[in-house]
């Protein structure tokens, strides 16, 4: 009798709770009941992942009753789905075509160039010209630029790229010339240099304008001038900006603009090496050194010129 309860127990399939059967779900098939591998009903299976060959399950709900499986399943699913790669990676900007970078910065640093310059001593300017003559140039220049490309610089043929090269280069020699007569006449101790205000002031403002120039230059030729890098014709770099190798941790629409070849150019002027910027192109190299020698003996000679006739109380 005991064999016998035995095999009539076997021959039920199901299971005993509280003295109570309860029977097993249908088999996968059966009608009346979803099959034991399929979700309840109302429910959807997380999607397959990319790449992967097999598919977490989930168990009929009279097997396991406990909603703690089911969020746990899901979190496995989704890790799963992202260590397959399948996740998007936004490409960085300053590697592929955006729009162009804005006017304005470039357009007010040039304004600030040209009143410096006009605000220096006739002494200190560029002869024979008259003083007035490059700043109207300059600004005459930066007009035709503006109205080429009002907004955003976006489109650039040859001869307006010429015409900003021009520009660059007309602020450029005005300056240099400025620096080369402030350093004759701290030499031969002209009346310019006999008050510490005065030379203090004039040593600024062509130190000022040599950061400009500068980040002018840096901003106009580095891969190919702001259009060639909106655009990402070039793929290889001349500088070396921080942002480039921390692209975790960097915005996915951040590029190189002006504002960020003013400071390279300022922190060069400054600690007369690079900084956090690297220049990796020979002419970047040669151009950061010429700006580095110029803004030494300039600081150095009017900051010297300017302690020693300072009056002593």
């Amino acid at each position: 009798m005991r064999n016998a309860g035995v095999n009539d127990t076997k021959a039920c399939p199901g299971q005993v709770n509280n003295g109570e059967m309860q029977p097993e779900p249908p088999a996968g098939g059966a009608p009346g009941g979803p099959a034991p591998d399929s979700p309840a009903s109302g429910q959807h299976p997380p999607p397959r992942p990319a790449g992967s060959n097999r598919m977490l399950r989930l168990p009929h709900p009279g097997r396991v009753r406990s909603p703690v499986w089911y969020a746990l399943v899901h979190q496995a699913e989704r890790a799963e789905h992202e260590a397959a790669g399948d996740v998007h990676k936004v490409v960085p900007a300053w590697r592929r075509s955006t729009r162009g970078e804005h006017r304005w910065p470039v357009t007010i640093s040039v304004v600030i160039a040209i009143v410096l310059q006009r605000l220096l001593p006739g002494q200190l300017a560029l002869r024979p010209l008259p003083s007035w003559l490059l700043p109207v140039l300059e600004g005459g220049v930066l007009a035709g630029l503006a109205i080429a490309n009002p907004v955003r610089i976006e489109r650039r043929g040859v001869f307006v790229r010429w015409v900003s090269i021009v520009l660059i280069l007309l602020i450029t020699t005005a300056n240099a010339a400025s620096a080369v007569l402030l350093i004759r006449e701290i030499i031969r101790g002209g009346p310019e240099t006999g008050s510490a205000g005065p030379l203090l002031a004039s040593g600024a403002a062509i130190w000022a304008t040599n950061v400009i120039a500068f980040a002018l230059w840096y901003w106009e030729f580095d891969r190919g001038g702001p259009v060639h890098r909106a655009h990402g014709t070039f793929q290889y770099l001349d500088f070396l900006f921080p942002q480039m190798t921390i692209e975790h941790m960097t915005a996915p629409d951040w590029e190189p603009r002006f504002v960020d070849y003013l400071y390279l150019s300022f922190t060069n002027a400054t600690a007369f090496s690079p900084t956090d910027v690297m220049p990796l192109a020979r002419w970047a190299k040669l151009t950061m050194l010429v700006q580095s020698a110029v803004s030494l003996s300039l600081g150095a000679l009017v900051i010297a010129r300017a302690v020693n006739i300072l009056p002593v109380r």
